[in-house]
């Protein structure tokens, strides 16, 4: 009832991607499903996933269907990742794209492109592990009313006691 952001009120297609199949089985997959894929371990409910389809790679979930409650309708959300390049992200279009962990800049570049037509939402979730990259300067420089970046330390982190916040930094 509190959420004041973008409400869908039709059924919606997306793609949520990490690097690999692998990471993406680990990171993405894992939070919305849960690590063994059980009742209950993820963010979605047993009520919302209507089916999942599964990928190549062992355990990885190359699709799933979710209920649209408003509607009763399907919006499906397919996990994919950059390793295959740009080219396999052609063609589709998208009412949101979520990027974890950050991709490369011919990707970026190629996932906005899927969500043109629709208006739709691009979001990245990561570290900047790769320094002030292509990707990164995008949104540290220049101001644009489309673009907003939150950024985080550790100090954000309420689940980590903040006994326990120095410890890490002097571990890295």
């Amino acid at each position: 009832a509190g959420w004041r952001g973008r409400r869908f009120n039709r059924p919606v297609a997306g793609w949520a991607a990490g690097v690999t199949a692998e990471t993406t089985r680990e990171t993405i997959q894992r939070l919305l499903l849960g690590r063994t894929l059980k009742s209950g371990e993820g963010l979605l409910s047993d009520e919302a996933v209507l089916q999942t389809s599964m990928h190549a790679v062992p355990g990885a979930v190359a699709q799933i269907r979710v209920r649209h409650t408003p509607t009763n309708g399907d919006s499906t959300l397919a996990l994919k990742s950059y390793e295959k390049g740009r080219g396999k992200w052609q063609g589709e279009s998208l009412d949101y794209l979520w990027f974890d962990d950050e991709p490369p800049p011919d990707v970026y570049s190629e996932g906005l492109t899927r969500v043109t037509a629709t208006g739709g939402l691009v979001f990245l979730t990561f570290t900047t592990l790769l320094g002030v990259s292509e990707v990164v300067r995008r949104f540290l420089e220049g101001n644009s009313p489309d673009r907003h970046k939150t950024q985080m330390s550790i100090e954000d982190a309420a689940h980590i006691p903040e006994a326990e916040r120095q410890r890490i930094i002097d571990g890295y």
